[in-house]
């Protein structure tokens, strides 16, 4: 009897991307079947302008082991991933892009760690082919995602990634309009190890990230730390001592000094200083609240408008 193959699951959110996806899904496929594996592809769009979801639909009718998803709009790359997670079956996941930049030769290098024992490995990039200002981007969001989510220091990451079933069950359990999928499986898991992949030029178009995207994709580490929080109190705490110092100087200076005139420029400036700060901080403790209000209110992660060869999803959309 022959031996049932495990099931490779590949999950792609999918924006403008009519150009392309036809391609990535036949070319990664013919790598998971040289490699033993039974391929399942979930593709999300993710409210396309083009007519992406048309390629996804015909590649749903050419071949079953392809689900499509449309979502009714745009909700971003990451609530895109939690759709497509959860409808996956497979025993693996890979969450791959859909340009072509995370390639599917670079795949089995992603298989192989991950035999060694790992929950999750990610591929690196040593030489991106993107902008100045977007690897400028992934360094601050490193940075950051150090300090806000316990990521493991050194390690490096990107949105190729494969993942043990489990991690994926427990990443679905996460509801919360505001998801962001590196923070929720550093939440799940240490066990972890990135290796060097070769990162290809995209073949048609351009980024769909703009600078408010990404800010918007930066935001969601306040999902999973009150760090920024704490920062504004010893912040605070700070300013105050030194404002107090300066207090203290000022009247000294005075009185040595009567003549000395009380500089208004001086005080324009730590004025300006101050209420900038303040109103940096009161827009991340209304960050904090917001989210908190649209958990509460049950906004959905993600709307779906039509699905194929799909089965039920593990909880309900709505």
């Amino acid at each position: 009897m022959e031996e049932q193959k495990q099931t490779l699951s590949v999950i792609i959110p999918c924006y403008n991307s009519e150009k392309t996806i036809t391609h990535v899904v036949e070319s990664t496929a013919e790598v998971i079947v040289s490699l033993g594996y039974a391929p399942e592809f979930v593709l999300v769009n993710d409210s396309s302008k083009d007519h992406t979801f048309d390629k996804l639909r015909a590649l749903a009718a050419a071949y079953p082991y392809v689900k499509a998803i449309d979502l009714s709009r745009n909700f971003g790359q990451h609530n895109a991933l939690m759709a497509a997670m959860n409808h996956v079956s497979g025993d693996l996941v890979v969450g791959m892009d859909d340009d072509g930049q995370t390639h599917p030769s670079q795949l089995p290098k992603l298989l192989d760690e991950l035999k060694k024992g790992y929950d999750l490995v990610f591929g690196h990039y040593d030489h991106k082919k993107h902008t100045a200002f977007r690897n400028f981007g992934s360094w601050f969001n490193t940075f950051t995602a150090e300090l806000l989510t316990g990521r493991p220091k050194g390690l490096k990451t990107s949105s190729y990634w494969a993942a043990r079933r489990f991690v994926i069950d427990e990443a679905c359990k996460y509801q919360a309009p505001y998801p962001h999928i590196q923070g929720l499986f550093f939440r799940i898991t240490r066990n972890v190890s990135s290796i060097p992949i070769e990162h290809f030029e995209r073949e048609f178009g351009s980024s769909g990230y703009t600078l408010k995207k990404l800010i918007k994709l930066w935001s969601a580490f306040t999902n999973f730390s009150v760090l920024p929080l704490r920062a504004a109190f010893y912040l605070g705490i700070l300013i105050a001592c030194a404002g107090f110092i300066g207090a203290v100087v000022t009247i000294v200076r005075k009185i040595m000094h009567p003549a000395i005139a009380m500089g208004w420029s001086s005080t324009m400036v730590v004025l300006l200083i101050m209420s900038g700060i303040i109103l940096l901080f009161l827009g991340i403790i209304g960050e904090y609240l917001g989210r908190l209000f649209m958990a509460a209110n049950s906004t959905p992660q993600f709307v779906i408008r039509e699905k194929l060869n799909c089965e039920e999803p593990k909880r309900d959309d709505s």
